[in-house]
């Protein structure tokens, strides 16, 4: 199909207002006189508080109130921004006389200035009943050390959770008799794999703005992913309807799903609804750093079964997810690790998959680009490496043997089909762009330096089958020109854009004749937010549906003012004809408001039964130095097949984006506590993230498929992206010195002390 705007480079909607500096960001448009919210965060990984004495620190000028536990709701909710009812346990407060890491709310000071809180926050005296924390969370399952044992804790879902054994979640699943596959296969491999937390890091911290309207409903303006679930959330903790609350969002300065969660909004927002006055909570980088939302640690054991000419018949995969202090994404975040890794390779006979995921005493995690997936594709894209080389088979002709192709069912997937899977391609692509023949396993440079080459494939989803909503309302204005609202929220991924360029090839009209309108809870059609791979997948079919009824609408419209019967018109996008009639775009819409009974504005909501993977194989050469374990990339291609890529600019720079953020994870990314439980990285000095020097060259192509299923062929690209590094750099560095890190990130400290290891 011929299109004007789909798979073509347009520019982002917002480009100008970005690069001008215009005022878009929370901060800019939060007014300046508005109270200062900042929280006293707790010093003890586990502990209950006993007295909070803040009669001193009310006498600073200009403090509002100082809040502790006996001021807020006794409302246990979930912070994690997810479709209701939550798979997440109900196991937070506002504030908690219980805190469980270190940084935990203990109580929320506003006053006129933040020098004044800051002077208020220093001066409250907390006495603390110290307890006994768990650090390791191999040992928290059904530890005595409870993390929650409060009785009013409850979980709405059935995902196998209990709070009197510290389990989040629990669950085993599979296909065929795993173990009497392996027991026939020629080589079977064991291993473990661990990967730390790590954090989104993005540039604009958490932030909200709150205000009372005219009407005294809470008005919250935030910097966040999901504005229905933030309403349903802030309902749940003040205890208040969601009538009474609406929630909007300015442009967002990043998020990887870190604003999936409700990290800032409660706060102001109880202070707002206390106080009646304007309120506005801006986390510093510290606190982004140490009480936040990071990546889920996970200790991944991984068997895998094979015939000796390379055929992979089983895998047997278990995942230990760390939820932290809170359950928030705990329970969702750990499918992915086995559902969107074993599905990669279609030669399975039997699979079983089976996760715990544990409470212990560090800041809770969350939702993450990749979702679990990143974790659960380093162990087993790692395992595959390994079991290739241990057969003395090409671990590229090792995929091309083994992976899924167009048509087949994928058991560990849901049973759902590969409709659209260009992965063949983007393994031959890729093979062909990095010259794999000629580098691989690995070339003597001299100097103890060695150059080598690494390989990982890996899937996703577009969207949450049977459950994500993605709604799009369309209006004609009067001068004949389109105003489109929508619910999910645009975090600089420009699925504002990209929405426009939809609609604009579904109408047949220009996309500058197109105004979007995103994410307000009062005025937007109900959206699930933008989260799980699904904006474009989802929230663009219900774009499209809605522009064809539209078109229908504007025909029958036509119809009795033409006296032409409806079936013998059609539409151009700027006229309505047949018949030897016609009536313009403009001159329907004048019309339609004089003496007019029927509204030119359609609502669609939109959920798939499917979640169609992308698939993407990725590529590295690097250049190591054996007496230091220094690794240099040298040059990162990747190939994706997400379908037809709506905007083939945004694409290829969310390729780029996740690729840094994959190689960030792989190489430096590190999240360390002390044996108090206090994280020692609360900085960008001492959180190293990767620096565009660090990446070396990257290179990005797509190999489309077409998924019927998708708005223009198109399926989600957002998370796939950052899954390929950490299993392609660790093997790279096993072709380049025999070393096998199984634990990132992987540091020359480890590379040098795996060398040594094996020459001993």
């Amino acid at each position: 199909m011929e299109t004007n705007f789909v798979n073509k480079p347009i520019m982002k909607k917002d480009a100008m207002a970005l690069v001008t500096g215009k005022p878009v960001y929370l901060d800019d448009v939060a007014p300046k006189e508005c109270l200062v919210v900042k929280v006293l965060r707790s010093p003890h990984a586990n502990a209950i508080i006993e007295e909070v004495n803040k009669d001193i620190a009310l006498k600073v000028a200009g403090i509002e109130g100082i809040y502790t536990y006996e001021d807020v709701p006794n409302n246990r909710f979930t912070m994690a921004g997810q479709t209701y009812p939550e798979p997440s346990p109900y196991d937070r407060l506002i504030l908690d006389k219980h805190v469980r890491y270190v940084g935990d709310p203990v109580a929320i000071v506003a006053g006129v200035d933040e020098k004044s809180v800051d002077k208020a926050l220093k001066l409250i005296k907390v006495k603390y009943e110290v307890l006994e924390p768990i650090l390791d969370f191999r040992k928290s399952k059904d530890n005595d050390i409870l993390i929650h044992p409060e009785d009013n804790w409850k979980s709405l879902a059935p995902v196998g959770a209990d709070n009197k054994r510290n389990l989040c979640a629990s669950e085993t699943c599979g296909n065929g008799d795993v173990e009497k596959v392996l027991s026939e296969c020629d080589v079977v491999l064991e291993r473990t794999y661990h990967t730390k937390a790590n954090q989104q890091a993005m540039m604009e911290t958490f932030r909200t703005y709150c205000y009372m309207d005219t009407y005294g409903r809470l008005n919250i303006l935030s910097s966040t992913q999901i504005v229905f679930h933030v309403r349903r959330i802030i309902s749940n903790a003040l205890g208040i309807p969601k009538s009474k609350i609406r929630v909007t969002k300015p442009r967002i300065g990043g998020g990887f799903g870190a604003k999936q969660t409700v990290v800032a909004e409660v706060f102001p927002a109880f202070v707002t609804w206390k106080t009646g006055k304007p309120s506005k909570m801006i986390f510093t980088r510290e606190e982004s750093q140490i009480a936040s939302t990071p990546r889920h640690e996970m200790e991944i054991k991984v068997r895998i079964g094979a015939t000796k000419d390379g055929i992979i018949k089983a895998v047997d995969m278990y995942t230990l997810s760390n939820t932290g202090a809170y359950g928030e994404h705990g329970p969702t975040t750990v499918g992915l690790s086995g559902h969107k890794s074993i599905p990669l390779y279609g030669k399975v006979e039997a699979f079983k998959f089976s996760y715990d995921v544990v409470y212990s005493n560090v800041m809770s995690a969350g939702a993450y680009r990749g979702y679990g997936a990143t974790q659960g594709l380093f162990a087993l894209e790692s395992i595959v490496n390994e079991l290739s080389s241990k057969l003395g088979i090409d671990p590229v002709k090792m995929r091309e043997m083994n992976m899924v192709k167009e048509g087949e069912v994928m058991p560990a997937y849901y049973n759902e089909t590969a409709d659209s899977c260009a992965l063949d391609k983007c393994l031959a692509r890729a093979k062909e762009m990095i010259k794999w023949d000629e580098k691989y396993p690995y070339k003597d440079m001299g100097n103890g330096k060695v150059r080598s080459v690494g390989v990982a494939m890996a899937m996703q989803g577009s969207g949450i089958s049977g459950v994500d909503v993605g709604s799009a309302t369309i209006k004609v204005d009067d001068d004949g020109l389109y105003t489109l609202m929508i619910g999910s929220a645009d975090m600089g991924t420009g699925c504002d854009t990209i929405l426009a360029q939809v609609m604009a090839d579904s109408l047949m009209c220009d996309i500058d004749d197109i105004t979007v309108l995103g994410a307000d809870t009062d005025a937007s059609p109900y959206d699930s937010g933008s989260y799980a791979s699904s904006t474009t997948y989802v929230t663009g079919k219900a774009v499209c549906n809605a522009s064809e009824k539209l078109i229908n609408i504007l025909k029958e419209e036509a119809s009795k003012i033409l006296e032409v019967p409806v079936n013998d018109l059609d539409f151009d996008g700027e006229k309505v004809f047949g018949a030897g009639k016609e009536i313009s775009r403009k001159e329907l819409a004048v019309k339609s408001q004089c003496g007019n009974s029927s509204a030119f504005e359609v609502t669609v909501s939109h959920s798939s039964p499917i979640s169609p993977p992308p698939f993407m194989v990725g590529m590295v050469e690097i250049e190591l130095d054996k007496e230091t374990g220094h690794i240099d990339i040298i040059d990162y291609v990747a190939v994706v097949d997400c379908g037809t890529p709506i905007n083939t600019n945004l694409a290829k720079v969310q390729v780029e984006g996740g690729l840094g953020q994959g190689i960030g994870m792989a190489l430096f990314e590190d999240v360390q506590y002390s044996d108090t439980g206090r994280m020692y990285n609360n900085s960008f000095m001492q959180y190293k993230l990767p620096a565009r020097n660090d990446v070396g060259t990257i290179r990005v192509e797509f190999e489309s498929s077409y998924e019927k299923t998708g708005p223009y062929g198109a399926k989600s690209i957002g998370e796939i992206v950052i899954n390929t590094p950490s299993p392609a750099l660790a093997h790279a560095v096993y072709n380049a010195t025999g070393v096998y890190v199984k634990e990132l990130p992987i540091t020359p400290e480890k590379i040098v002390m795996g060398m040594l290891e094996n020459e001993n």
